[in-house]
Parts: C-alpha cells; structure tokens; sequence
C-alpha cells in the first residue's frame, strides 16, 4: 500500500506569482498526503493551503472534512496560508494542527495571533470548524493510519522533519548498497547543512539526519541557495543545491525533490539547477533520480 503526495506550494519565503515562476508555482509552501485508506494529511499551511481547501470543498461535496496539519515551523512562510483556508470555515470539518514543542512560542498561540483582529478581519475564535492543537516531539508517533517519525533540523527558531510511511508498508529490505527504497516520505522543508551553520546541535546531530533519512522512497529537502549565494546567507536557515544532493546520496533515497525555490528564482533557472544537481548524481553512479518540486506534481511513495 501507499502514499500520495501532491504539491500545492513550492516557493519558500514570500509569494511570488509571475510569469517566470509559472511552471513550478509562486505559492508558499504547503502538500497534501493522502494515506491508502484516504486520511489526509497536509504539510505546512503556506498560501498554497489556499488552493488545497478551495479543491478539498469541491470533492467532498458538502461532506465533512478532516485531516491532520503538520507545520515544521512558524515562520510566515509556512503559515500565512491557514486563514485563507476554506475548510476551517465550515461547519462539522475538523482538523488538527500538529507543532514543534521546541518553538519558543506554542503553535496554537501563533496561529491565533495571526488572526487577531489586529491584523486580520475574523479572528480564530470565530472559525466554524472544530481545531484542535498537538504537540510534536523527536520520536515516533501513530495518529491514524499511519506512522510519522520527527526530527528536529538547523534553522532559526527551530523547525521540524517528517518522516511518513502507510502503518502497512513494507520496511525497507537489504539490496544493492544495503538500503531498499520501500517506505516513506521524509518532508525537510527548512534545513541548513552547511558544516559552519551557527547552530547548538550535538556533532552527531549529521549522523542522525543521515539515519533519519535512509532508505526513503521520497526526499523532499530544501534547496534554495546555490553555493555562491548561500556565502552571504549562512545562518539564514536554508541549504545549497549541492548540499541537498550530498544528503540524498549518502542516505541512499530513490527521488529527491528539490524543494523551497528561492523567491527570485525563475523557472529556467530551476530547470538548470535541476539539471546540475542530476549531473552530480550521475558522476555518483547510483540510482537516485532529482526531480524540482512544482505547483500540480504528484508523487507515489
């Protein structure tokens, strides 16, 4: 059995409509997994999420909507999308909103007080839909169907990785290299692998995301500097295109997906980038295909 993943918001930082980003999407960052008994589970709630409530209204045909939301963090980015999300203004919808409890600020005080009345029209407290907070740790957990493991990565004020896998998936099994790619979606959609980055992670901290990651069928990572670009933004949270690579091929996944597209990147420039990360692969030998994550792409893992 399965999983689906669908991209609804692939830019990182701001919005950024325009014809040169139109082929792989504006939209800040937000996914829609579907498990094979059809739970859905939504990654990060960036102004892609507005899109995936309008589409979400549409199939269920005036039936209730429910669903879990994973944020990795709090930043705009990631979550400016939710009080333009649909479903949350209906009635007998529900969903929970499940947050790092390593954030200095608790999500659910975040996410109210981006609808306070100061600086948006209808507050929290006037949502229809019944919401509910979680709060997330390192480890394993089981909300349904499925299984989700947590990480936490390099990015200021912290963020989170996911690890997705259906609860009947089979585990990955020993193959070429040792490492099957038979389970799971790792979304790590803020992470800075730079070896200088300014964080206080303990020095296997490499060794466990490497861990963490093995193995998957699906890997999606921040890429959102080149290496030139990320001299003048180290600490700023993000990773390089190299860097990304690196990463994938030391842990053995079968597709990386370059993900968290700069702001100003077009659309030819995220076509050679592509382009130049598959070329790395390749001097590599291995299997590991290199896709860019675009608005409407989906995936099976």
């Amino acid at each position: 059995m399965t999983l689906r993943v669908h991209f609804w918001g692939t830019r990182g930082s701001i919005p950024s409509p325009g014809r040169e980003t139109v082929r792989y999407g504006g939209n800040t960052p937000c996914l829609e997994l579907r498990t094979p008994e059809g739970k859905l589970i939504v990654l990060d709630a960036g102004t892609g999420i507005r899109e995936l409530g309008r589409s979400l209204m549409d199939r269920a045909h005036g039936a209730p909507i429910r669903g879990d939301i994973f944020l990795t963090h709090a930043h705009w980015d990631h979550i400016q999308g939710l009080p333009f999300f649909a479903p949350i203004f209906q009635p007998g919808n529900q969903f929970t909103i499940w947050g790092s409890k390593a954030l200095e600020t608790r999500i659910d005080r975040v996410v109210r007080d981006q609808m306070s009345s100061v600086v948006f029209p209808i507050t929290f407290e006037q949502l229809a839909a019944t919401i509910e907070f979680r709060e997330l740790c390192d480890g394993h957990s089981t909300p349904g169907d499925y299984d989700v493991n947590v990480m936490q990565v390099q990015h200021p004020g912290g963020a989170l990785a996911f690890r997705f896998a259906s609860r009947d998936a089979t585990p990955p099994s020993a193959s070429a290299g040792g490492n099957g790619h038979g389970r799971g979606l790792v979304y790590i959609s803020d992470n800075e692998l730079g070896p200088a980055a300014p964080y206080a992670f303990p020095a296997e901290w490499r060794r466990d995301l490497v861990q963490f990651v093995r193995g998957s069928r699906v890997l999606v990572h921040n890429a959102m500097f080149t290496t030139e670009e990320y001299v003048h933004h180290r600490g700023w949270g993000h990773s390089t295109y190299e860097a990304a690579v690196a990463l994938a091929l030391e842990a053995e996944v079968a597709t990386l997906v370059l993900f968290h597209h700069k702001p100003d990147r077009t659309d030819d420039e995220v076509d050679r980038w592509t382009d130049a990360c598959r070329a790395i692969a390749a001097r590599h030998g291995g299997p590991l295909q290199i896709v860019a994550a675009a608005e409407g792409l989906t995936l099976t893992v």
